[in-house]
């Protein structure tokens, strides 16, 4: 199970918000936080920092799935979306927006624990995800940026591409330097000299 984890609850009912601090409080999670309005969620989210927010809507609409988004910054902390009814549109756009688990037919407090958990790891996934695609899309940037200074050196110093490579290689190491790094100055050196 996963320990430690910091809830904040959106629910405008005090008597439902008892009965989820409850059920989160049996699932061994007891650092929760509940707020009423959802307006105040982006401030709730900044100051209380958490790592998950579970949210009990009725009737959720896009503006609010917007907000939603945006408010808690679906990129850094997963989110659960109970919903009493929806349409395909409605969960498209929830899953557009981020929303890390979206339930519909209402929050049942016996599945609150595997729906947290669930949501979590569904989190930890996309972010895994993101992050090796983000990192495929700089090796991609990186790989250009050192063809294109391969390509200057070439025709500056009529050198092979080997030769090319080679040389920015021992000019990082002598630099004590990343290849990307001597091939970024390079290319903003000659884009100034042009």
């Amino acid at each position: 199970m996963i320990q430690n984890l910091r809830i904040l609850v959106v629910e405008p009912n005090p008597e439902r918000v008892r009965e989820i601090v409850d059920a989160l409080s049996e699932a061994g999670w007891s650092d929760v936080k509940a707020l009423a309005q959802i307006s105040a969620l982006d401030r709730t989210v900044k100051d209380f920092a958490p790592d998950i927010v579970l949210i009990d809507l009725a009737n959720p609409d896009r503006d609010t799935l917007e907000h939603i988004s945006y408010a808690t910054e679906t990129t850094k902390r997963a989110v659960a979306l109970f919903v009493d009814q929806t349409d395909d549109d409605l969960t498209q756009a929830a899953l557009n927006a981020g929303v890390s688990a979206y339930v519909v037919d209402g929050l049942k407090m016996e599945r609150i624990k595997a729906v947290l958990q669930t949501a979590i790891a569904r989190f930890k996934i996309m972010r895994q995800m993101q992050s090796e695609l983000d990192a495929a899309k700089q090796a991609l940037e990186d790989r250009k940026t050192i063809d294109r200074a391969k390509g200057i050196l070439m025709r500056q110093r009529g050198m092979s591409e080997d030769d090319a490579y080679n040389l920015l290689r021992k000019t990082a190491m002598g630099q004590n330097k990343k290849v990307i790094d001597v091939a970024q100055a390079l290319v903003t050196a000659a884009e100034l000299l042009s």
